[in-house]
């Protein structure tokens, strides 16, 4: 029977995870590289994840976020959908199967409810609906924090790919403990075949 609170500690540390190797690879970029999604995986802020594929964050949509009207750019909205959905996925990676940043993008909709104004924080919830060898959908949601007001919404749809070597070759600490685990289903399911 799993433990719901190490449960919750493994999905937490399998999205950090992606968040540490991301910002090693994006530290190797020439210095004035201009990368669209690195500034939002540095405002988005980890509050939970389960490991059923489900993250929420917490994000400030600051002035480099918003129009001239001083709302939500929908632009960023999808920059900020992208890559909180797509991060759902780290808890439900495999070896080979949706690990780092899972894939690429299909299609990303996005239905803009509300104008979401700058200055303030905002929550996104993540989660993958359904995950197979080569698709997955994803859904996001971007709420108020006391969760009264929904700015917009996001269906993902993503395609696997397989890692590249060069992000491969970049390790960190949840490696070693990903790597542990599979094996020990492996093993698991050699001796359930005998």
């Amino acid at each position: 029977m799993s433990d719901p609170k190490a449960d919750r500690a493994k999905a937490i540390r399998a999205v950090e995870a992606c968040f540490e190797r991301y910002h090693l690879l994006a530290a190797q970029r020439p210095q004035h590289h201009v990368d669209f999604d690195n500034e939002v995986m540095k405002d988005l802020k980890i509050v939970d994840a389960g490991l059923d594929g489900s993250v929420v964050y917490e994000f400030y949509i600051s002035l480099k976020y918003s129009n001239l009207n001083d709302v939500m750019h929908g632009g960023a909205a999808g920059v900020i959908f992208d890559m909180a959905t797509t991060t759902a996925l780290c808890p439900v990676a495999q070896p080979g199967y949706w690990e780092f940043l899972g894939g690429v993008t299909r299609s990303l909709n996005i239905s803009y409810l509300k104008a979401v104004p700058a200055g303030i924080t905002v929550r996104i919830s993540s989660k993958v609906v359904s995950v197979g060898k080569q698709m997955a959908m994803l859904q996001g949601k971007m709420t108020s924090l006391d969760g009264k007001t929904t700015y917009c919404t996001a269906e993902h749809h993503k395609v696997n790919t397989p890692l590249r070597e060069d992000h491969r070759k970049v390790r960190v600490p949840w490696d070693d403990e990903f790597e542990r685990d599979w094996e020990a289903k492996r093993l698991e399911q050699e001796k359930s075949k005998i």
